[in-house]
């Protein structure tokens, strides 16, 4: 059962091939990610994060105290609440809290550090709210992983208070792309391929930036002193070799990681959760991570 869900999401990628432009591939991951609906009972609020746009998220007996912080994926270029907005609202019914996820600037049109800078921004907001650090989980997937990361590096130079743990999606840990399983996962990974994410570091990155700088590459960043990480990652996908050097990197640092690596599971499986039995168990999973630190 478990191979005929995620051979249906295939189809689904499939189905929608990535089209030319960034208008149309936006359009196609909004329609992708969104193709089941938002629970009924998930109830939704927009709200201005400082001038960045995001969007509180709580399903009945939840805790709206304390706060998942997500970033979503689509390498720096794409993605969006709607997007993400099923992953993100199951999360927080399965972590049992409130979440706001952040919709940070895009590029090309809003090359690095803009979103680099909104999610610091978003981060003073949800502070200013008179929430504890330590009752604020962030996480993101895949580019929306790396600023996660980048975010709590942040806060540990300035010496402020950490959130109290991160959850890391298919992490997108390596601009310069030189894991190994850019190649080795190319043919069964229908998503991400090594072309497209040198189309997306270039579209990202001003020029002659270097791509091992690790405000956007975390993994040639210095870990010490993070929160407890939980990594997620599907076999089947291309940046399988960024989460496990990265769970390396954060480990010899003493950062206390979690690492799972899900049979079959494709880039991002979570966001097809309504679908993907998969998806849900990644979520229940991280639910239990997440509370464990909360």
């Amino acid at each position: 059962m478990a191979q005929n869900e995620i051979d249906a999401v295939r189809a689904l990628l499939v189905s929608k091939p990535r089209p030319v432009g960034w208008r149309q591939r936006r359009k196609r991951l909004d329609d992708v990610g969104s193709a089941w609906p938002v629970a009924k009972d998930v109830k939704l609020a927009a709200v201005d994060a400082n001038g960045v746009p995001a969007e509180y998220s709580i399903v009945p007996g939840s805790d709206p105290s304390r706060i998942l912080m997500f970033f979503h994926g689509g390498g720096y270029c794409s993605g969006s609440i709607l997007s993400h907005r099923r992953l993100v609202t199951e999360a927080g019914r399965a972590t049992g809290v409130r979440t706001l996820a952040i919709a940070y600037r895009l590029a090309p049109e809003h090359p690095f550090p803009a979103a680099y800078d909104d999610v610091m921004t978003a981060w003073r907001f949800l502070r200013d709210q008179d929430i504890p650090a330590a009752r604020i989980a962030v996480g993101g997937d895949s580019a929306g992983a790396g600023l996660a990361v980048a975010l709590i590096s942040q806060l540990r130079d300035a010496r402020e208070a950490l959130p109290a743990c991160a959850w890391l999606i298919s992490p997108w840990m390596d601009l310069t792309m030189s894991g190994s399983t850019l190649v080795s996962k190319s043919a069964v990974d229908p998503l991400i391929h090594k072309e497209y994410l040198n189309e997306l570091a270039d579209a990202y990155l001003p020029t002659g930036m270097d791509r091992k700088d690790p405000r956007v590459s975390p993994l040639y960043a210095d870990l010490r002193g993070l929160p407890p990480m939980l990594i997620q990652v599907g076999s089947a996908e291309t940046l399988l070799n960024d989460a496990t050097r990265f769970a390396a990197v954060a480990g010899a640092a003493d950062v206390a990681v979690t690492l799972q690596i899900w049979p079959h599971m494709i880039h991002a499986w979570p966001m097809w959760n309504a679908h993907l039995e998969g998806g849900r168990r990644a979520l229940a999973s991280a639910g239990k991570f997440i509370r464990r630190y909360l």
